[in-house]
């Protein structure tokens, strides 16, 4: 007998578990059907708010999961594959060069860290210790906010400012980088190209944290184009890749430098902010369904949900109803429901509380404590029916 039919006989004696044979054939074994979250007692959800990482964001495209899956089942060089997703994705979205990250955070940190380092393998391997960088982030004091911590984690000091008088004379040796907070441009004094305008006057790298500014898809582009050197986009929003990463766009050799500060090189500030071969591969899918799919096609889908939910509420005396969109941030249609209070005696917050207690759950947008605000581009097909039956019944209830 051969060695090599010895060898076949052998392994068919052996049990069919997933170590122990080659990677192609224990993918094609057949698991049962797992309901997970049963299991772990833990309930799902109508995402009536939008994008929230606290609810998990959106749900990946049928697109994505297939090519994290395929990615799942084979093993690739790591920095190959940052390579060549990167290079996909800004010939994809028309900029110079681009990295998936772990979430927008982590592009703003691994983006911070590029301009304080650059290629510099001292001072990456010493961030957050600072000895002999530039130290200083020029921001607008309207432009503060929650997740700038991604920033100051590099060891880095924010010089506030109001007006570009004011930064003009806020720059100086010592500064690094210009932060600017996309959705938060109207409440500022300094727009957008004139950020970009003074950053380039003074040669210091201008960084547009735009996480949850598309749609518009031409946003994927704009804020490169009008000279930005980084931004930055969840990847997990409106894109639909993994929600766990996200995109870091820009000039060439700061991508370069942002590589270097985060995983897999074991030394840097970035190393726990770790990618993995699905979710580069993921997120380079998610970006090219984003550009190619059929956006008037979506919106339509959204006012209709809208106008269902909307129809459904007013068809209670003394109920209101209308569309708002958001000037920049999460642009889409958003359902805002006012009612009589001495009529309708219920107050939103108890319709929340209503809303999210009943079965299935329904979850609607956070907003004022005078309204009912529910988000519909998160929701899947037949979930418009399911909320404006539920919002109806509850305050046609409180009105008798």
């Amino acid at each position: 007998m051969s060695n090599r039919r010895r060898f076949l006989q052998s392994l068919s004696s052996l049990p069919v578990v997933g170590g122990l044979l080659p990677s192609s054939l224990a993918a094609a074994k057949k698991l049962p059907e797992r309901d997970f979250f049963k299991e772990l007692g833990v309930g799902t959800f109508i995402n009536a708010a939008g994008t929230y990482t606290t609810l998990t964001a959106s749900l990946m495209s049928p697109e994505v999961v297939q090519a994290y899956e395929f990615a799942s089942r084979s093993y690739v060089r790591l920095n190959e594959l940052q390579d060549a997703a990167g290079k996909r994705i800004a010939e994809t979205i028309g900029c110079e060069a681009a990295m998936v990250s772990s979430g927008a955070a982590g592009a703003l940190t691994c983006g911070t860290a590029a301009c304080m380092t650059g290629t510099n393998q001292e001072f990456i391997r010493r961030l957050p210790d600072t000895t002999g960088m530039k130290t200083e982030v020029i921001i607008q004091k309207t432009h503060r906010y929650g997740y700038d911590h991604a920033v100051r984690n590099c060891g880095i000091k924010f010089v506030e400012v109001e007006t570009a008088e004011e930064l003009e004379r806020a720059v100086n040796a010592n500064t690094v980088m210009m932060l600017f907070f996309n959705a938060n441009e109207p409440k500022g004094q300094i727009k957008g190209e004139q950020f970009v305008a003074l950053g380039k006057k003074h040669r210091i790298p201008t960084f547009n944290d735009a996480a949850a500014d598309v749609p518009p898809l031409e946003n994927l582009s704009k804020y490169t184009k009008m000279g930005f050197d980084l931004v930055t986009f969840s990847g997990g929003k409106g894109i639909r890749g993994p929600q766990s990463a996200g995109l870091l766009l820009g000039r060439k050799d700061l991508i370069e430098a942002a590589r270097l500060n985060t995983s897999p090189y074991s030394d840097s500030i970035g190393r726990g902010m770790k990618v993995n071969k699905e979710e580069l591969l993921g997120m380079m899918v998610a970006v090219e369904v984003y550009t190619k799919k059929d956006h008037q096609a979506e919106w339509r889908e959204w006012e209709k949900r809208a106008k269902q939910i909307i129809d459904a509420a007013t068809s209670v005396k003394d109920v209101n109803g209308a569309v708002d969109i958001p000037e920049i941030a999460n642009h889409v249609p958003h359902v805002h429901i006012t009612w009589d209070q001495a009529k309708v005696k219920i107050t939103p917050k108890e319709v929340v509380k209503q809303l999210k207690e009943g079965s299935p759950s329904i979850e609607p947008t956070p907003g004022p404590p005078d309204r009912l605000v529910i988000g519909v581009w998160m929701m899947q097909p037949g979930d418009a029916e399911v909320v404006a039956k539920r919002v109806r019944e509850i305050l046609k209830s409180a009105r008798a």
